[in-house]
């Protein structure tokens, strides 16, 4: 990704899905909304921002939540990764992928789906366009997006696969000027104290 340097993307993961205890990569599932001084101390502790978000409907309806009166902005290469045959199926009835190694993981495609690899690859220029619009963008997005974004800026899509990312958490992305990035914080929450 390319940025001048102050540029700060924040990525904010999804409120908690319902999405019934089944895999719900793309389908377009609701979020369950916290109660709004959940949602106040979130605004507070983020700041000003111009948003931008996956069209999932969970992903719009945190950024609706958070920001009611500011207008969002869609991009659809922001969506989760595509688990293809993988949609919808139960969590205890996914396959077990932990014999994999790291690299084998970050390329693996579900039938039908697509990989993390392929991931990143949508995902990054979608990043970098963002980036050298400059200034302080909130990227309301998805598990995959946030560590999409990780990878962009660590330089390793295999260390990015390490990270978990917890719902309405926040990752900060600082350009450094040129094609680097800091990280400034992953998977931080309103009661966290960072850079703001």
């Amino acid at each position: 990704m390319h940025a001048s340097a102050g540029t700060e993307l924040i990525l904010i993961r999804h409120a908690p899905a319902h999405d019934g205890g089944r895999l719900a990569g793309r389908r377009d599932v609701g979020a369950r909304i916290p109660p709004p001084e959940v949602l106040a101390a979130l605004r507070a502790h983020i700041g000003p921002v111009r948003l931008v978000a996956s069209p999932a409907r969970r992903c719009l309806q945190t950024a609706g939540a958070l920001w009611p009166d500011q207008k969002v902005q869609q991009d659809a290469r922001l969506w989760e990764q595509d688990f293809g045959a993988w949609e919808g199926v139960a969590y205890v009835d996914l396959p077990d992928l932990g014999p994999l190694s790291t690299p084998d993981l970050a390329t693996h495609r579900p039938p039908g789906g697509e990989s993390f690899d392929d991931l990143c690859a949508r995902v990054r220029p979608a990043l970098a366009e963002l980036g050298e619009q400059g200034g302080r963008i909130a990227v309301i997005a998805h598990a995959g997006v946030v560590r999409a974004g990780l990878a962009h800026a660590l330089g390793s899509i295999l260390a990015a696969l390490a990270f978990q990312v917890a719902p309405l958490s926040v990752t900060r992305l600082i350009a450094t000027g040129g094609a680097g990035w800091s990280v400034a914080c992953v998977n931080q929450d309103a009661q966290c104290h960072g850079t703001q």
